[in-house]
């Protein structure tokens, strides 16, 4: 099988995800949310309640909260939580891990994990929201990738170092308490501008965690790309395509 995320051992995926412990409110404005139709997809009909876990600021919450559901947000960034709490005061925000939820067995009907997977320790994690799924509950991982299959998205996320980079075949790893892993992809885009899309490249781990002279480099390279090469004007508004992969299994 081949298994998604990148390859780093369990250390150092915590280490890089530490890098957004703080700047939240950076987060929220910057990165994308996500299509309705990957929520509607994932949550299975019935549903009452569920658990957003590595919910970031809720731009996954939204959506399960926009479906009628009773919705917990868990995730390890307290700042993250806040603008969360913030913007979407229904939620019941909580700081945890998937690994480590402190919710009561059996309290949800679907989990989602959005953008956090790779975070995770993906066996520890599998153990830990099937426990607190009901029998039959669904589990939700979802990502939003840059559509690299566009020749100037490839290099752009090479210049940005993205590690959202599509693979076809590519399967999450999910422990043994869920069956029947199916995937959905859905195409959009998101309107940017040259500015935006830097300050898109600051929220990425690999900028966040980089000395000043990486960072240095890595944006004046992106300044060159879209504005020398591309020829992009200031404030000029560009579809940034993407893809949303949407997985779902059910509790075994």
């Amino acid at each position: 099988m081949v298994r998604g995320g990148p390859k780093l051992d369990h250390g150092r995926r915590r280490e890089l995800g530490q890098s957004f412990q703080d700047g939240g409110s950076h987060y929220e404005k910057v990165r994308p949310g996500y299509p309705a139709d990957s929520a509607r997809w994932l949550v299975p009909a019935g549903a009452r309640d569920a658990l957003d876990a590595g919910a970031g600021t809720g731009k996954f919450t939204h959506l399960l909260l926009n479906m009628g559901l009773r919705v917990t947000a868990v995730d390890p960034s307290a700042d993250m939580l806040s603008q969360l709490s913030a913007q979407y005061p229904a939620a019941a925000a909580l700081v945890g891990t998937a690994e480590a939820t402190g919710l009561p067995d059996e309290s949800f009907d679907v989990v989602t994990v959005a953008q956090a997977w790779h975070w995770c320790d993906a066996l520890a994690a599998s153990s830990e929201l099937a426990r607190v799924l009901r029998p039959q509950g669904t589990l939700g991982l979802v990502w939003n990738q840059l559509d690299t299959s566009v020749p100037w998205v490839h290099r752009l996320a090479r210049i940005m170092h993205a590690g959202d980079v599509y693979k076809p075949g590519r399967r999450p790893l999910v422990g043994p308490e869920f069956e029947g892993l199916e995937e959905q992809v859905t195409h959009w885009e998101d309107v940017v501008t040259p500015a935006d899309l830097m300050e898109l490249t600051k929220s990425r781990s690999y900028y966040l965690r980089a000395g000043e002279a990486t960072r240095a480099k890595v944006l004046a390279n992106l300044d060159w790309y879209l504005h020398d090469h591309l020829g992009h004007a200031a404030g000029q508004e560009l579809g940034l395509p993407y893809l949303t992969l949407s997985w779902r299994a059910v509790r075994a």
